[in-house]
């Protein structure tokens, strides 16, 4: 090794931001295990010096100064110890003698460029992992790359992620070169470095994309309070005003549909329903029924059950297709919903 090495830690202490003192010990540590390896197995008292001027490493076992020598490896009489220490040397002492081969040096240089490259993957995947362990419950934009058996891999820029079967929506098109907005779910540690997970279905990812779109909610003018959302299809969002000034539906829908439109065409046209939330349990209820209209709602406290009268022609669009309308409204609610048209209520008021 030579004064380029050095040039190069200097280097990568600058760009990458890795200590060349650090460095330097993993290369002093892994030159002796190079040494063991190759040259000496099984030898313990072997010591690296590692010039931090120059490069240069010098490889030195510790031996005891002894009259007869009956271990080589781990004695050195008195007239061969002085060629290695200036000064007095008595019987007893110990001393560094150098024993560094004559091939060392291109072993060290592979050695040293091996722990480079591994600090440096190193502390790119943990650039990678602090970076996006920030972005956990948060929004990312990616683009779709490839698809790796059931998994969709998607390229942040800095990392690539990955969408599971479980948080794709299955009418979506995930071709290559897609642009998208995602979900940040998860960030954890591998051996690979670490495993960001996207979703596309979670309700949070319709949240986030709210509170971007929607400045009023950004601001803290509307709350969101709840959401039910059946990815792909449709969702619910209840909404409610902190300030009379505003109104809540309207600041999510946006002029002339502008706001919402942006957000379902983010997507693929997912239907959605802003509902205007209130503390009543009656009028909330009636509200996420939308675009339904509601005669009237009875509570059932103790059940947590709401029985809900249409018209007899609102009767269909209440449920929805596959019961839909009626599924998200119970679950944006927490009641569980019963909906009867106004003749049939009627004709079982009648028969009670």
């Amino acid at each position: 090794m030579n004064i380029d090495l050095i040039k190069i830690l200097d280097e990568i202490e600058k760009e990458k931001g890795i200590s060349k003192e650090v460095l330097i010990d993993t290369i002093e540590t892994s030159v002796v295990s190079a040494y063991k390896k190759n040259f000496a197995q099984g030898k313990n008292n072997v010591e690296i010096m590692f010039s931090k001027d120059t490069g240069k490493v010098q490889v030195f076992t510790r031996k005891k100064v002894v009259d007869i020598v009956t271990n080589p490896s781990s004695e050195i009489n008195k007239e061969e110890a002085v060629k290695y220490k200036k000064g007095e040397i008595a019987i007893g002492d110990e001393i560094n003698v150098e024993i560094t081969p004559k091939d060392f040096g291109r072993i060290a240089t592979q050695t040293a460029k091996q722990v480079i490259v591994q600090k440096i993957r190193e502390a790119e995947r943990k650039a990678i992992y602090e970076r996006y362990i920030d972005k956990v419950r948060d929004i990312v934009t990616g683009i779709i790359q490839r698809q790796d058996s059931y998994n969709i891999i998607v390229d942040l820029g800095k990392a690539e992620a990955v969408l599971p079967i479980n948080e794709q929506v299955k009418r979506e098109n995930y071709n290559k070169g897609k642009r998208m907005k995602f979900y940040v779910i998860e960030v954890k540690k591998t051996s690979r470095g670490p495993r960001i997970i996207l979703s596309r279905t979670h309700p949070d990812l319709l949240k986030r994309l709210f509170e971007l779109e929607v400045p009023e909610i950004y601001e803290g003018l509307v709350e969101i309070k709840c959401i039910a959302r059946e990815a792909g299809k449709r969702s619910k969002i209840a909404v409610d005003s902190k300030d009379d000034m505003v109104d809540s539906i309207g600041s999510c829908i946006g002029d002339r549909g502008s706001r919402i439109k942006s957000i379902m065409t983010e997507l693929q046209d997912e239907k959605i329903d802003v509902i205007k939330w209130d503390e009543d349990d009656k009028i909330f209820i009636a509200n996420s029924l939308n675009p339904a209209k509601v005669l009237f709602v009875k509570l059932y406290e103790k059940e947590k059950r709401a029985l809900v009268v249409v018209e007899d022609d609102q009767l269909s669009l209440s449920i929805g297709k596959e019961g839909q309308n009626a599924r998200l409204a119970a679950r944006l609610t927490g009641w569980k919903i019963d909906i009867k048209s106004d003749s049939q209520y009627k004709k079982e008021e009648v028969k009670e």
